[in-house]
């Protein structure tokens, strides 16, 4: 079984990894054109829902609950995300 802190390290490494993809893109393309501000933006975004997503896995004692509420803010990232992009709303 992995332990709570295991997972919120395995959480944040894995969103540093996910804003690695872009940083790395744009060495190789000209076509990402990321800012810091977007960096910052997805940063936020990612280790916000992680944090969240870890929050809920610790609090809530209902598996059920659990997997809706995270899946939940797994969608809201999603959509957040997509509009930023390119804007469906």
């Amino acid at each position: 079984m992995i332990t709570q802190n295991k997972r919120l390290i395995i959480i944040l490494v894995t969103a540093t990894l996910l804003l690695f993809v872009p940083f790395t893109a744009m060495q190789f393309t000209a076509e990402v054109k990321w800012t810091l501000a977007d960096f910052i933006t997805a940063a936020v975004l990612l280790y916000g829902t992680g944090i969240s997503c870890e929050f809920v896995l610790r609090k809530v004692k209902a598996k059920k609950i659990r997997i809706t509420m995270c899946v939940l803010l797994l969608v809201i990232l999603l959509l957040i995300w997509i509009q930023l992009a390119v804007g469906i709303f």
